[in-house]
């Protein structure tokens, strides 16, 4: 799913994306539609990308995973307080609000993709890794 083919809308939201936050926005986009380390869509679900809320909307059956772009990096949106792998508990200064985690690509450059991957398995239905 990661050379899927994104309609006008997504390709133009990351086409814009500046410079200094395209490659924090292109690992997690990769992460959620691998499924992360080892491969595979998230949990084995299918996971389609669309523009809701003005960003990429990542959804897996009736669940979903923003990701936006902000002046100092990346913000995950949606994700699920009850079942983001300890996400948050590992890197609670990352939570800006409910279900907001914001990234700056320092912050991002000490997290795994294992630890994304949890988190986005948990956001969009997966099993845990």
């Amino acid at each position: 799913m990661v050379g899927a083919q994104l309609d006008a809308d997504v390709r133009g939201y990351i086409d814009a994306i500046p410079a200094a936050h395209r490659p924090l926005f292109d690992r997690l986009h990769r992460l959620i539609l691998s499924g992360g380390p080892g491969g595979g869509p998230v949990g084995g679900r299918d996971v389609t990308v669309v523009l809701a809320y003005k960003m990429p909307t990542y959804r897996a059956g009736d669940r979903r995973v923003h990701l936006g772009v902000w002046k100092h990096g990346v913000s995950v949106y949606g994700w699920r307080k009850d079942d983001d792998g300890g996400f948050v508990d590992r890197h609670p200064a990352l939570k800006t609000s409910t279900g907001t985690i914001r990234l700056r690509p320092e912050d991002a450059a000490g997290i795994s993709d294992e630890e994304f991957a949890g988190l986005f398995r948990g956001a969009l239905g997966g099993p845990p890794a």
